[in-house]
């Protein structure tokens, strides 16, 4: 039977389970000290099959396109995270300090790969450019994602960072990612024979960390300090972010002499945020009892913009 268009994908919907179930049984005292532990190893799982997976010759092949691939990196690095500073007197006004930490963090993140390249394919978008563009970003999140944090979030969010969170995004991303990709001649063919099951892996990796993460966040009173007014203005929020970056990236593509295919790469390339690469990066770069409500922006702004660009993917197919 075919799936309803109005259905959140599945992923989705198993992350509002995990919240769910962190809401109704939150994981508390030395269980909670367990599944850190584990969620802290499947983290650095996650970013050597990320390593072992991203296509040097895809990242090196689409090099020639250096404008494209500048301008999506402008929209991800630096266009994104000033939209969250221009809009703070806004979010402050509708959110909590909290959440506007959530929403600047949401700003710095890489964009995604795997969506990012199909809604690209869909809509008869420049695919080779896409791969290149998506993996490059999220290569060079693993250093400019803490940077920007330390020099947007910390200064903005009146968090704060250490030596220990930059130690920690050495240990925990960089390093299994550089080990995957030194891996990637030696693992590439077993990766793609057992694809399906690693991709499980990967969103189990995800579920566990916004499980725990989430947890916490209910054990320190997340829903006596969250009303759901608060989260309706949240998504409208999310709304308002989208809009406003789809259609930057839109113009500006125009503008600057790009085809219809490169506008339609830049589009997808350049309004995306990864949940897979925010929700560890989250773990390792905030306090426990943060993470939950450091998370609640990307995930809804993550469900949101799957929607909206599956919608316009079957637009642009459609020309």
């Amino acid at each position: 039977m075919k799936r309803p268009r109005f259905l959140p994908d599945n992923m989705t919907l198993l992350l509002f389970g995990v919240v769910t179930l962190a809401s109704l049984f939150p994981a508390r005292d030395t269980v909670a000290r367990g599944f850190e532990h584990v969620s802290t190893g499947m983290i650095a799982l996650l970013f050597f099959m990320h390593g072992a997976r991203l296509s040097r010759q895809a990242v090196v092949a689409g090099l020639t396109h250096w404008r494209l691939h500048l301008l999506v990196m402008a929209f991800t690095f630096a266009i994104f995270p000033l939209m969250g500073i221009a809009l703070k007197p806004l979010l402050l006004y509708l959110l909590t300090p909290e959440l506007y930490v959530g929403i600047l963090f949401l700003c710095v993140l890489p964009s995604t790969v795997q969506s990012s390249i199909a809604f690209t394919s869909v809509a008869r978008g420049n695919v080779p450019a896409a791969v290149c563009s998506a993996s490059a970003s999220n290569m060079l999140g693993i250093f400019l994602t803490p940077l920007l944090v330390s020099m947007v979030v910390v200064a903005h969010g009146e968090n704060h960072a250490s030596l220990d969170a930059m130690l920690k995004i050495v240990y925990q991303l960089l390093l299994p990612f550089v080990v995957g990709q030194i891996a990637r001649p030696w693992l590439q063919v077993w990766l793609g024979k057992y694809e399906g099951t690693l991709r499980m892996v990967d969103q189990s990796s995800i579920l566990l960390v916004v499980y725990v993460a989430f947890s916490e966040a209910v054990v320190q009173g997340l829903w006596q300090q969250l009303p759901p007014v608060m989260l309706f203005s949240l998504l409208g929020i999310s709304a308002l972010m989208l809009a406003l970056i789809m259609a930057l990236t839109t113009i500006i593509s125009r503008r600057m002499g790009f085809n219809k295919e490169d506008e339609i790469t830049i589009v997808f390339c350049g309004s995306k945020k990864s949940l897979a690469s925010g929700v560890p990066m989250a773990k390792v770069l905030f306090a426990s009892h943060a993470v939950g409500m450091v998370l609640l922006p990307l995930m809804l702004f993550h469900q949101l913009q799957l929607m909206v660009c599956a919608v316009m993917a079957q637009h642009y197919a459609k020309r």
